[in-house]
């Protein structure tokens, strides 16, 4: 599996696993437990995964799923806003570790930016690591107004900006991403694949059977085409996180990424930041 080097140098996984509304139905859960410890078994060791995901419904999840090969796994969760404060987050952290069953998280993210101030989650974050509860933090969903805002209150060690990004929503490429490049902060993409509803696109399908791949392969290689965007896209099933998993694989020519730009040009101007 290729990596992408985090800020301070650590190799991560390039293609992870996402867990958004998982282990919230019971009738699907057998399935997702045997799909997140498929894609590990696969080399897809980053997992995504969120407080707020069926209020910590799917940290259980992962928690049970893959309890035993917690060395193996690099773990990331994320806070919401509000509890973005020192207190707050302290107590926030301790429940994430809980639900999952581990001692630490590899990487923890400000979920999206609310009223707290971004110095004081910085000077919260720092607390988490001094006491070794998280190796690494960064944000989600912050453009560049807020980056800037956040490394002059002292987040120069920001390791990630998890984005929504991908062929239907290039509009970080404009200014943002740029901007994450020059300071060396990777993109973690989530919804890759806009929960499944770019894969009716005409030209997306053609491409791929072009060049013998499922329209989902080509749009998470398209992701996945930057050397410093990690994709972590979603799957309930075996099935599933097989096919996302070959996409790692696929290397798309020059003529398929035309065809693509064509069919979803990159952004003329700036955008406001988009999320779900």
């Amino acid at each position: 599996m290729r990596t992408v080097l985090l800020p301070g140098g650590d190799p991560v996984p390039a293609f992870g696993q996402g867990t958004w509304r998982m282990g919230e139905r019971p009738a699907h859960r057998a399935d997702e437990i045997r799909a997140l410890r498929e894609g590990v078994a696969l080399g897809m060791r980053l997992i995504d995964t969120a407080e707020m995901y069926g209020d910590g419904a799917a940290e259980k999840l992962i928690g049970e799923a893959l309890g035993t090969v917690r060395d193996q796994l690099f773990l990331v969760s994320k806070a919401y806003p509000q509890n973005a404060g020192r207190e707050r987050l302290a107590v926030a952290c301790e429940n994430s570790l809980r639900r999952l069953g581990t001692d630490r998280l590899d990487l923890y993210l400000l979920h999206w930016r609310g009223s707290v101030p971004l110095g004081e989650t910085v000077r919260a974050m720092e607390a988490l690591q001094a006491a070794g509860k998280i190796r690494h933090w960064g944000v989600s969903n912050l453009d560049v107004d807020d980056m800037e805002e956040l490394v002059a209150a002292g987040g120069n060690a920001c390791a990630v900006n998890q984005l929504l990004y991908n062929l239907a929503r290039r509009g970080p490429e404009y200014s943002l991403l740029p901007w994450l490049e020059a300071n060396d902060i990777p993109v973690m993409a989530y919804s890759p694949v806009e929960q499944g509803r770019l894969l009716t696109n005409a030209t997306l399908r053609q491409v791929a059977e072009t060049i013998g791949a499922t329209p989902v392969q080509v749009a998470l290689a398209w992701v996945m085409r930057r050397d410093d965007v990690i994709a972590i896209p979603k799957a309930g099933t075996v099935a599933h996180v097989r096919e996302n998993r070959a996409a790692a694989d696929l290397v798309l020519s020059q003529d398929d990424l035309a065809r693509l730009d064509a069919a979803f040009p990159p952004p003329a101007a700036r955008r406001p930041l988009e999320m779900l």
